[in-house]
């Protein structure tokens, strides 16, 4: 019996506890079991840049599968959900290919009282606007977070304290497959804070404490990021910054001191979303010692909402060789039916200082641009069909950074993906004292 197979039986043998301790109390309202199934499968093909799991084949075309089983106990003060995942990996050509992960996406126990809510176990993180804390959607595997969380909501604001912690994966499989092993931190703080008005403003600020071991000795360092995001919207406008500070030490004990800042504007039609701004990532400035770093870590966040669905820069600051990003973007959506919308995003990308070549001369700071075209259709609730075709034009900067293999080519991917999810069982039982 494999060492994951054990943790799954560890987990259920807790939850099978937690369950029997809490059904001796009377509890006259109604009991709740609900199960969801989805299938999700996914066709890929790249050409002239690297993403894993390929690292030499190019062009390359893979298939992954989803298949999740969602279930939730539910009673009157608290309920127990599970997310059971297998992952599939159809691919020919690399000899690493595997067929069947098996893991738990997510498995918590959840308390359900007037003012504070109480969750315990491996569960989703969705903070925001997902730039620093996201559930990975667009991943097969999700992400996810073990530890517990506190929860209070009002009528405008709402609070959320956070004690995270990770464990060691042996398995390589795992390292790309499971939502949890990707995790850097060995513990971690986090409290959130919203705040919604009845009228056109809103804020969200995000502060969180990660404690990082070192990579080359048992040493752990402590770094903070703390910030947040102001909107606004007024008729069909919407306005909004966003803004996050970045201190302490990383993971090799430099001291830490960089930024996250994004501004943008929407504009909402009757048939078309338009969206204009920028994100600036801050990087390490020639003038630091190597004591130093300006390096931002956008943590447990998703790149390709942001920065390009193909994923170019999604590693910071390895993508781009610890000089920081520009990304000025606009995002355009068109409805076409009720059923079938279709959207266009446009990135520049630049460096905030110039990369250096093989002379150790300075090269130029524009890395190049990327289109993705992409159509989403759901014929019928239960089914969603999404398919996308992107490119990228680099610059000869790019020679110097690890995703595109020939400059002088085109970089090209693109998917289909269908996602079928239903509801398997929903059973009720009400009982009285």
């Amino acid at each position: 019996m494999t060492n994951q197979i054990k943790q799954v039986f560890s987990l259920l043998i807790f939850i099978v506890s937690v369950n029997q301790i809490i059904a001796q109390e009377k509890d006259s309202l109604s009991q709740q079991f609900l199960m969801n199934i989805e299938i999700r499968p996914r066709a890929e093909y790249t050409s002239n840049y690297i993403l894993p799991p390929n690292d030499s084949i190019d062009p390359y075309f893979y298939i992954t599968q989803r298949n999740r089983i969602s279930m939730q106990y539910e009673r009157k003060k608290w309920f127990i959900k599970s997310d059971l995942q297998e992952i599939h990996l159809w691919d020919e050509n690399n000899k690493a290919s595997k067929v069947g992960s098996i893991n738990f996406y997510q498995l918590f126990f959840e308390t359900k009282l007037k003012t504070i809510n109480f969750r315990l176990g491996r569960q989703n993180i969705l903070l925001d606007n997902g730039r620093l804390f996201s559930d990975a959607p667009w991943a097969q595997q999700g992400r996810a977070h073990e530890g517990i969380r506190l929860m209070k909501y009002s009528e405008h604001f709402s609070h959320d304290f956070f004690f995270l912690f990770t464990r060691n994966y042996n398995n390589s499989f795992d390292a790309a497959y499971s939502p949890v092993a990707s995790n850097k931190y060995k513990y971690m703080l986090i409290y959130n804070f919203s705040y919604i008005s009845k009228k056109a403003f809103s804020f969200n600020s995000i502060n969180t404490v990660d404690f990082l071991e070192d990579s080359n000795s048992d040493a752990i360092y402590a770094r903070a990021t703390t910030g947040g995001r102001i909107e606004f919207k007024k008729k069909q406008w919407y306005y909004t910054i966003n803004s996050y500070l970045q201190f302490g030490q990383n993971s090799k004990g430099q001291h830490l001191f960089a930024y996250y800042f994004q501004p943008e504007i929407k504009l909402s039609l009757p048939k078309s979303n338009w969206r204009l701004g920028a994100e600036i990532i801050s990087g390490s400035s020639p003038n630091l010692s190597a004591n130093n770093s300006g390096n931002f870590d956008v943590l447990y966040g998703v790149t390709w909402k942001f920065n390009g669905n193909m994923n170019v820069f999604t590693r910071f600051p390895a993508d781009v060789g610890g000089k920081g990003l520009v990304n000025p973007y606009l995002f355009a959506t068109f409805l076409i039916n009720p059923k079938l919308s279709l959207r266009s995003d446009f990135h520049l990308f630049y460096t905030q200082y110039s990369l250096l070549n093989n002379l150790n001369q300075e090269m130029s700071k524009f890395l190049g641009f990327e289109n993705d075209i992409s159509l989403k259709y759901i014929p019928i609730k239960q089914l969603e069909i999404n398919c996308a075709f992107s490119f990228y034009q680099s610059t000869n900067s790019m020679q110097n950074l690890p995703k595109i293999q020939d400059v002088n080519k085109l970089t090209l991917w693109s998917y289909v993906m269908v996602s079928y999810s239903f509801n398997a069982l929903n059973h009720k039982i009400f009982s009285s004292n």
